[in-house]
């Protein structure tokens, strides 16, 4: 792996140097320090004047592969809409995931994510995509018994043997976890199961929770007045390993559990309120709990794009506007959501651009009418510009986008249009 200088890059205002090596941020110093570094070897050198880094996005909660089924499903409710994608879903397999994972790693790295939580069938072929196009992933075998017990002995032993292989494995591109779907897609016995081998191999849980009032209603009545959060802490299932999506619909209860436990908790405003969800996502009130607070896009089904940037704004502005309240999600505490809160939460060093941590950075091109004001770099950033600012993207010290271009991009999405067939 070749080393990465950016040459008067500006980070938080400030005109630096800084040297990659080896996956990671090596030196740090002002503009013009690299003079005196003792440089060796293949170095790519990037003139980054008029640039400004910062880390790279982590989409804490998505589908890849449904990059490939936008428009499906919509303007109806949620519930509807998951009976469409379900549907669906039965005729899918390796080779339409792979390649839709592959279109939307495209997106991503056009739009500033270098690391991607994921939640999908047939993970092993998203992992082969990101991979082969140099994103971080962080997904594994996701369990959604619907309360079949055939279903659940099948998915046991299979869930094992996967396991066991990319634990045994050790990608440190791949961070493996568990997933299951839901509180009503799950049987009871299934959940307590895999959140105990989560347990066991020490990995995260990655799960949809409270992302609807028909969910949080209906696990009420089916399990004598408990909320989902309640139902879950019962099973003993919320720990730090945790990763819940959505928590959209929580009572002051909740918050407490879910602070308590220290589970990780991940806003998708974009899915929520085009599905008719929900838009009061309790961001004060389980920031002042404690609890770490990271963002998401959902999938491309039901978003209906992967752009991070755009879900900060969007994440900001009903914030404010819900609560009447224009300072409801300060700008550095949105960054804080969509980089180094993810970081924590899948046990990364990154999210920032320090000596040591992990080189994951993006670099945001200024020359254009959206920074021409004296405002606040992140202003600009958040609620002015476009992704189409973000010039290059560097994912463990590897350029992914140079100067907006991709290699094979063409090629992608040429394959992507026969997989296609699939569900059409």
């Amino acid at each position: 792996m070749g080393a990465i200088l950016l040459r008067d890059v500006t980070i938080r205002d400030i005109r630096k140097d800084v040297l990659i090596e080896q996956g990671r941020i090596a030196k740090t110093g002002p503009a013009g320090a690299c003079g005196a570094w003792q440089l060796a070897g293949d170095i790519e050198i990037m003139d980054c004047s008029g640039k400004v880094a910062v880390p790279g996005f982590i989409n804490m909660h998505t589908h890849s592969p449904m990059s490939l089924m936008r428009g499906i499903g919509e303007d109806v409710l949620f519930h509807e809409w998951l009976d469409k994608i379900w549907k669906v879903e039965e005729h899918l397999d390796h080779d339409f995931v792979y390649w839709g994972t592959k279109v939307a790693c495209l997106e991503m790295i056009r739009t500033g994510t270098t690391t991607f939580n994921d939640q999908y069938w047939f993970f092993d072929s998203s992992v082969k995509a990101a991979r082969e196009m140099g994103l971080r992933i962080a997904t594994g075998y996701d369990v959604m018994d619907k309360g079949s017990r055939e279903e659940a002995l099948r998915q046991k032993d299979q869930c094992i043997a996967k396991s066991e292989a990319y634990l045994s494995a050790g990608d440190p591109g791949h961070i493996y976890e568990l997933a299951f779907h839901a509180v009503y897609s799950v049987s009871e016995e299934m959940i307590v199961w895999t959140s105990e081998l989560a347990q066991k191999y020490d990995v995260n849980l990655h799960i949809h929770l409270c992302e609807t009032r028909k969910e949080v209603e209906d696990c009420k009545a089916a399990h004598g007045g408990l909320t989902p959060v309640e139902y879950l802490d019962r099973l003993g299932v919320l720990s730090p390993r945790l990763l819940a999506a959505h928590t959209l619909w929580l009572t002051p209860h909740d918050i407490e559990l879910l602070a308590a436990r220290g589970v990780h908790c991940i806003h998708n405003i974009n899915s929520n309120t085009k599905l008719a969800s929900g838009y009061r996502f309790l961001y004060n009130e389980m920031r002042d709990a404690g609890i770490n607070l990271c963002l998401g896009t959902d999938g491309c089904a039901s978003s209906n794009n992967l752009d991070m940037l755009e879900a900060m704004k969007t994440a900001a502005i009903f914030q404010k506007a819900w609560r009447e309240d224009p300072a409801a999600l300060p700008l550095p505490e949105l960054m804080d959501m969509a980089t180094v809160n993810g970081a924590r939460a899948l046990r990364l060093d990154a999210g920032r651009i320090e000596e040591g941590a992990a080189a994951d950075l993006i670099l945001i091109e200024t020359d254009n009418t959206f920074f021409l004001s004296p405002g606040p770099f992140l202003a600009n950033l958040v609620y002015s510009a476009h992704s189409d600012c973000i010039d290059s993207v560097i994912c463990d010290g590897r350029f992914l986008m140079r100067h907006r271009e991709i290699p094979g991009e063409r090629e992608i999405l040429a394959e992507a249009r026969k997989v296609l067939a699939k569900i059409s």
